[in-house]
């Protein structure tokens, strides 16, 4: 990578257009089409969970629906960010409805972007649903949320909502790859999807992970190399573990169990590991073995590990 002062991947590669967002197509789509009729709800919810670009879209939109032209560090006096998780209390919304009756400054709409919704006080969101119910027509609110089921009816009722899903690792190593060869950075496609999964479908979570894994300084990150980088077994060891338990084989799984710890890895991530495994193809004979795992905890995570592994449905 470049030398000189690092940008976040994930602050470097922020989408700034709607085509640009990753796996909320029907989300793009639906917000481009509203933009190109000039179409506008008085309020948009959107829900998912962290790092799936709500935030991301709800500037988008905020500028879009004003013409404006549209920089990450950019700032408009008519787009109002509001972290509601630390303005919960009434008189914090009593004062955007002051400031709310205020026409716009350059832009035909003043847009109130308030993340984390759920976060208000119930006087606070008494108060926010008096504006919802009745707003100046020169206002939008985009609210966001990661908790949609404590957004008051009230309020979730009076907005369009959108629901914002985890990114699957199909559609997230392709914009990996991309960024890989922008930034150069040497990985395969193995350690690729490592990084999807374990960034569990948030954006900001795997470009966080991809940054972190390209600073190694390897000549070529392969899945051996981030492994070991976050202390997961390899899938090999994975799957040889779960054959030794289909076979019924405990000095098998002790063997390898003890191999594993003895490496460095803890119980807890094994268990973590296997699970993932399995429930992609769970059988008759491993659904005990799945619920057993998610049990795996300190104290004595080890000794809990090795219990599920040889229970009474193994046979030395």
């Amino acid at each position: 990578m470049s030398g000189g002062s690092h940008v976040a991947l994930y602050r470097k590669y922020r989408p700034t257009k709607l085509d640009e967002i990753i796996g909320q197509n029907q989300i793009s789509q639906t917000l481009a089409n509203s933009v190109r009729e000039g179409n506008f709800s008085h309020a948009y919810l959107f829900i998912g969970p962290r790092g799936t670009g709500k935030t991301s879209v709800a500037r988008i939109l905020a500028h879009l629906v004003n013409n404006f032209d549209y920089q990450v560090e950019d700032s408009y006096l008519d787009i109002i960010e509001i972290d509601a998780a630390s303005n919960t209390g009434v008189d914090n919304i009593r004062e955007l409805r002051e400031k709310a009756i205020i026409a716009p400054t350059d832009g035909q709409y003043k847009v109130y972007i308030i993340d984390e919704i759920h976060m208000l006080t119930k006087s606070a969101a008494n108060a926010l649903l008096k504006t919802l119910e009745e707003p100046p027509a020169h206002v939008i609110f985009i609210m966001a949320t990661t908790d949609a089921h404590k957004v008051p009816i009230t309020i979730s009722s009076r907005a369009q909502v959108f629901q914002f899903n985890l990114v699957s690792p199909e559609i997230m190593v392709p914009h990996l790859q991309n960024i890989c060869q922008i930034e150069n950075i040497a990985i395969d496609d193995a350690a690729l999807e490592i990084i999807a999964k374990r960034g569990g479908g948030s954006f900001r979570d795997t470009l966080s992970l991809l940054d972190q894994i390209s600073n190694l300084n390897k000549a070529q990150i392969t899945a051996t190399t981030i492994n070991a980088a976050l202390g997961l077994p390899s899938a090999e060891q994975v799957q040889k573990l779960i054959h030794a338990y289909t076979e019924h084989d405990i000095d098998k799984i002790r063997e390898t169990l003890s191999n594993m710890m003895n490496s460095g890895l803890q119980a807890e991530i094994i268990a973590s590991e296997v699970i993932d495994k399995l429930v992609t193809k769970p059988t008759a004979a491993t659904i005990s073995l799945l619920d057993r795992l998610t049990n795996i905890a300190p104290p004595f995570a080890e000794a809990k590990l090795l219990v599920a592994l040889i229970s009474p449905e193994s046979k030395s």
